[in-house]
């Protein structure tokens, strides 16, 4: 596929926890070379929305497809087949014990592995590009019960890496981690779109992260599509105020040019 396709699309999706639907109608389309950022308010169906593009939450209405190929319905993908195109980075991933960070980020190469002794013949390479790209090569004897939080977040990262998939689905990358681990990360997501083509989606609470790195932001409140396009088509105080239920002002960052989002509460300072 060339640049601009959707690699991966949901259409129509309405998702439902238990009986509830949470997700109404939602459409979009993660393209090759492109970060498309999921925000708005809590419980506005960001991670759900996520979740079913990466096949763990099946939808009520809707079909979410790989290229031509549909995920639900009429002869789908494999799971082996998805996890060749699809990756997931979750929010919350356990810490392995006795386990090294070269171990963990080869649990990336599960779908290659053939035959029953599980041979992967591209894996070793595969692994130490991974372990290049997100600056763990140096650990990677170490065990990743010894690493902080950033440094897991990096290992975890890798792993999906390695994976190597055409679509890398992130949950909010960069929750709990320190200003420093935060750029490494955001530099990550977007090398990979600007020099691999990888089709990112990511979920982030930050609005100034997405206006950074996002070619495209989908907004959401109330599991609903407030607004869908480029980051300053969205990005507006006009569509911030309505999803979060504040006066956002949008203004042009003057150190970086990007959007800066600032919420004006009761005790915001205003210019006299």
């Amino acid at each position: 596929m060339s640049k601009g396709d959707a690699l991966l699309a949901g259409e129509g999706l309405v998702l439902a926890h238990h009986d509830r639907a949470v997700v109404h109608g939602v459409s979009l389309g993660l393209r090759a070379g492109a970060v498309t950022a999921l925000v708005g308010p809590n419980g506005s169906g960001k991670s759900t929305v996520l979740r079913s593009l990466a096949r763990l939450h099946r939808p009520r209405e809707g079909n979410v497809r790989v290229g031509e190929r549909s995920v639900w319905g009429h002869s789908p993908l494999s799971g082996k087949e998805f996890a060749r195109n699809v990756t997931l980075l979750t929010q919350q991933r356990p810490t392995p014990s006795g386990v090294s960070v070269r171990d963990v980020v080869s649990y990336g190469r599960y779908p290659y592995r053939t035959g029953w002794r599980g041979v992967d013949l591209e894996g070793g390479a595969a692994v130490e590009r991974a372990m290049e790209l997100t600056g763990v090569t140096a650990m990677a004897d170490r065990g990743v019960d010894e690493l902080s939080g950033g440094e897991l977040q990096r290992v975890w990262l890798a792993s999906c890496l390695a994976q190597q998939t055409s679509v890398l689905l992130l949950d909010e990358p960069t929750n709990h981690l320190d200003l420093r681990y935060q750029v490494e990360v955001l530099d990550v997501v977007r090398d990979l779109a600007d020099d691999h083509d990888v089709a990112v989606g990511v979920v982030l609470h930050d609005l100034d992260h997405a206006a950074i790195i996002a070619d495209e932001v989908v907004l959401l409140s109330e599991g609903r599509v407030v607004a869908a396009g480029g980051v300053r088509d969205v990005l507006t105080g006009e569509h911030l105020t309505r999803a979060y239920g504040v006066t956002v002002h949008v203004a042009d960052d003057p150190v970086t040019g990007a959007i800066h989002c600032r919420p004006l509460g009761r005790h915001t300072p205003r210019p006299a």
